[in-house]
């Protein structure tokens, strides 16, 4: 792990925020996992499923339960997938990608047809929030633009999960990075165009 890493873990001032929904965490210079997804990803009769299914369940069980269930449902590909067209998953890299170095740093990131998986570490005064809104605004409005259609891109909300020790930070490289060939969409991590595994193996080429 890098110098600059192991600083963004150490660094202090972490804050709870909600919409009424999620939780979210508001680390400061601390890396952070984030999946959000598209707004047609996850029908509404199988959020009602599992909300029958798993309203017994002790609240921090159930919301374990709820996510893995998100996971592997995001990973069948339901909704339209906007992201499997090309011109919209480079719209969506080259937004990651944009303020690198500036408002954050972009440690990993992987974009599948239906959500994005990033690692991110904010910057300054730039809030995880105020970072995610940026990208989902801009690639909501120009893949609306460039796919000829109106409505709504993006769901509001979005997973976060703040980076414990390096340990974490491994471990939730090789899951953004192997996502794709976890939903059997390639063979291997740098067979996928749209990631920083991908994108790694373009650039020595």
């Amino acid at each position: 792990m890098t110098k600059r890493i192991e600083e963004d873990i150490r660094s202090p001032g972490p804050k709870w925020h909600s919409r009424g929904y999620l939780p979210h965490f508001e680390g400061g210079a601390v890396p952070q996992t984030l999946t959000f997804r598209l707004y047609d990803s996850l029908p509404a009769a199988l959020r009602a499923t599992w909300a029958s299914e798993l309203a017994r369940l002790p609240e921090a069980k159930r919301r374990s339960q709820r996510r893995r269930r998100i996971e592997t449902a995001l990973d069948n590909g339901y909704g339209a997938c906007l992201l499997a067209n090309p011109d919209v998953a480079r719209l969506m890299v080259d937004a990651l990608k944009h303020f690198d170095g500036e408002r954050y740093h972009l440690h990993a990131w992987c974009v599948m047809p239906n959500h994005v998986h990033v690692l991110v570490t904010p910057l300054g005064h730039h809030t995880l929030s105020s970072i995610i809104h940026s990208w989902k605004s801009h690639t909501a409005n120009r893949a609306n633009k460039r796919l000829g259609r109106r409505g709504a891109v993006w769901m509001q909300e979005y997973f976060d999960r703040a980076v414990r020790d390096e340990r974490h930070f491994i471990a939730a490289v090789e899951y953004i990075e192997n996502n794709p060939v976890q939903a059997g969409l390639c063979e291997h991590a740098t067979d996928w165009e749209w990631s920083s595994a991908g994108d790694r193996t373009q650039a020595s080429l």
